[in-house]
């Protein structure tokens, strides 16, 4: 936790936010008293996968879609 006056903070606001790592925190001070803290946000909570969701986006498949590929044939052979 570092600390840092409130006239710095406002000179140098876009380097302080640059430079927090997640769980870093900054004390925003005017005289000796803590006024502030600058801390990380958060992370988003990952939405959970929804099966399914793409059902009906294939719309032709080809009809040697399964077979091997020229390029392997001989080694599937």
């Amino acid at each position: 936790m570092s600390t840092i006056t409130i006239q710095e903070a406002q000179a140098r606001l876009t380097e302080l936010i640059r430079q927090l790592n997640p769980g870093d925190e900054v004390v925003i001070t005017e005289g000796d008293r803590p006024v502030a803290r600058l801390t990380t946000a958060p992370l988003p909570e990952p939405r959970p996968r929804r099966l399914g969701t793409l059902r009906g986006t294939v719309l032709r498949m080809a009809p040697d879609f399964d077979e091997p590929l020229d390029d392997f044939r001989e080694s599937m052979e």
